[in-house]
């Protein structure tokens, strides 16, 4: 099952996450940071891996 947050939420899990839409980009976000927005607008981050 795949980890998913939203922007806004707070990350579940330190890793590198991908925005799951297109055009997408990834980010190493730490655990208990803020989910942010991509291009200026709220999406769905996908975990990739963990830290």
């Amino acid at each position: 099952m795949a980890v998913t947050a939203r922007t806004g939420e707070r990350c579940p899990i330190s890793g590198v996450w991908r925005v799951a839409s297109t055009p997408s980009t990834t980010a190493p976000i730490a655990k208990g940071n803020v989910m942010p927005p991509y291009s200026g607008r709220a999406v769905v981050w996908s975990l990739v891996h963990t830290a």
